[in-house]
């Protein structure tokens, strides 16, 4: 199988949906500089979804001499940005922010009556906090709230999941033993948000610096209650629309405060207020982050960074 994460998702959108006459006359890496080697015929861009602290990039920025190599940087986020031109002190000349965009998803029905079941989702890739919330599911007492998990690393291709699952093995069991979680595993991604309707909570105590959440995005478009933590670029994704539990070091307290905010929230989910919120929050997703709007933010860029070109 091969590797399918948000770049590669963002990827296939952006071919979709910018001009391929523009396309041709660009060659877009995404965030491992010189990964694909530059072309001495087209504008170089690098379009950098990853965090400024990893281990195959930062050692590429802290050399200021690549920094002329890419005609332009764009960033995922004004969070990602800040970031490298704090640490590397890139050309801001050159850089600008284009926000990641997601397709059109039909919202669930946003009418909760109490009483009813209550489904919580999370689908980010282990690392980046099911500990947390197997450990919050765990200090749930409201029988009505199940989770469902899709976390997997076998998001990333047979290779990875081959190198790197014996790190989560022991969560995906303990996920599959817990008696309020269902342990389903990898889906692909038009799966998952296809039964994003069938949920009310994305559930995410993020502990990774996120540059941008695609996941969030989806949910927030899908009408779902978001509660995530307020760390990396997450609350610039979700805007004023998510709960927000302050990320902290202590995982266990991370979880307590997190066990509360999914009851709490739980239990004002047919508060006409919470809908009017829901609501506010579908028409705010939809409108900022359609792939319409930033495909037509990409084709826009892309004719001015043609023009200005050298001939």
């Amino acid at each position: 199988m091969q590797p399918l994460g948000g770049t590669e998702l963002q990827m296939q959108f952006l071919e979709r949906h910018v001009d391929k006459e523009l396309l041709d006359q660009v060659q877009i890496t995404t965030s491992v500089p010189e990964k694909i080697p530059l072309s001495k015929d087209k504008v170089n861009i690098l379009w950098q979804h990853n965090s400024y602290d990893q281990a195959n990039i930062a050692p590429w920025f802290k050399d200021t001499s690549n920094h002329s190599k890419y005609d332009w940087y764009v960033f995922n986020s004004h969070w990602n940005y800040e970031k490298y031109r704090m640490f590397f002190n890139l050309p801001t000349e050159k850089c600008l922010v284009i926000k990641n965009g997601i397709p059109t998803i039909t919202p669930r029905n946003l009418v909760y009556q109490k009483g009813d079941p209550i489904k919580l989702i999370f689908q980010p890739t282990p690392w980046r906090g099911l500990n947390v919330i197997l450990a919050a599911m765990q200090m749930i007492q409201n029988p009505l709230i199940t989770l469902d998990v899709y976390s997997s690393t076998e998001i990333y291709g047979d290779q990875f999941k081959q190198a790197n699952n014996k790190n989560f093995e022991a969560l995906f069991e303990q996920a599959k033993q817990l008696p309020n979680v269902n342990y389903i595993g990898y889906k692909p991604n038009a799966y998952i948000v296809d039964q994003l309707q069938n949920y009310h909570i994305f559930a995410y105590p993020s502990i990774f610096e996120e540059t941008s959440c695609v996941s969030a995005l989806e949910a927030m478009s899908a009408g779902l209650y978001c509660i995530t933590t307020n760390y990396g670029a997450l609350y610039e994704t979700c805007a004023e629309y998510a709960a927000y539990i302050p990320y902290q070091k202590s995982y266990d307290n991370l979880a307590k405060n997190f066990a509360y905010a999914i009851e709490r929230a739980a239990g004002n989910l047919d508060n006409e207020v919470v809908q009017s919120h829901l609501q506010d929050q579908i028409n705010y997703t939809n409108k900022f982050y359609s792939w319409t709007r930033i495909g037509s933010l990409w084709d826009n860029f892309l004719k001015g960074a043609i023009n200005a070109r050298p001939k």
